[in-house]
């Protein structure tokens, strides 16, 4: 059985790169960077520390 644990939604506007994570547990929030990379690097670290916290 296959169970959504988040949708991330990545965009860019202009030269600013918006994350959008949505979590059971940690709710809607946003991640905003000059870089894709940043922006991901937040949202990596972001999902680890409220998964590692559940298991």
């Amino acid at each position: 059985m296959e169970e959504n644990l988040c949708n991330i939604e990545f965009l860019k506007k202009a030269s600013t790169y918006l994350a959008r994570v949505q979590s059971e547990l940690g709710g809607l929030r946003e991640y905003r960077s000059n870089t894709f990379e940043e922006v991901l690097e937040q949202v990596i670290i972001d999902l680890q520390e409220e998964f590692e916290a559940t298991s």
